[in-house]
């Protein structure tokens, strides 16, 4: 089976604790107004078989202490989702947190068939016009849910108000000269930004804002 794919980063230490594995899915039906990552919405191009996948991964496996998957939707891919999750429970020990837009009470069919393979989820679509005081999410309505044992031992610390180091982005550089981010930004954080490099002489599009 395969997989549409976003982009893979390790590693990456604004989305969990630790070094962190953190894998988007490319594809998004909910399409979130003020989405930090819009450039995740469409279907894309690249395609992948999750064996081929799981393959590259062995080498950040190795050294992840965690791994995040978000998107995109990755619910909206649900039976490669579920390849993946078994392909990783099988190559690491350390605990999965996956972000999704959908409301907690939606995806229970599905949490049900991927049963001991998320530790953590975090639910709910983002609302732009909510607060946004919580560690690990975009919009106080978002929720963590804790699903396994590794997963209350790795993350119920996160179930806490934002705190100072909460506030840090990841950034990584591809190849072409985009630069993405990880982590979730206070609002506005990406138009400061964007003022920022313009007042230096330099021009910046961000996917929140195209759409």
């Amino acid at each position: 089976m395969q997989l549409s794919l976003s982009r893979v980063h390790f590693p990456v230490t604004t989305l969990g604790p630790g070094r962190r594995l953190g894998i988007w899915f490319q594809g998004c039906s909910i399409r979130c107004p003020g989405c930090i990552s819009a450039d995740t919405w469409g279907p894309g191009q690249r395609r992948l078989d999750i064996d081929q996948l799981l393959t590259q991964l062995v080498p950040w496996l190795r050294e992840a202490d965690g791994i995040t998957l978000s998107g995109g939707e990755p619910f909206d891919q649900f039976e490669a989702l579920l390849l993946l999750l078994q392909g990783l429970r099988r190559q690491s020990p350390v605990d999965i947190l996956v972000y999704s837009g959908y409301p907690l009470e939606r995806l229970q069919p599905q949490l049900r068939k991927a049963q001991g393979l998320i530790d953590g989820l975090i639910s709910d679509p983002y609302e732009e016009r909510l607060e946004q005081s919580l560690a690990l999410r975009g919009s106080d309505n978002q929720r963590l849910t804790l699903l396994t044992p590794l997963g209350h031992a790795r993350l119920a610390s996160y179930e806490r108000p934002l705190e100072a180091a909460d506030k840090a982005l990841d950034l990584m550089f591809d190849a072409n000269g985009s630069v993405w981010m990880a982590g979730i930004p206070r609002r506005d954080d990406l138009l400061h930004l964007r003022d920022l490099l313009q007042e230096q002489g330099h021009q910046i599009q961000t996917s929140a804002h195209r759409h």
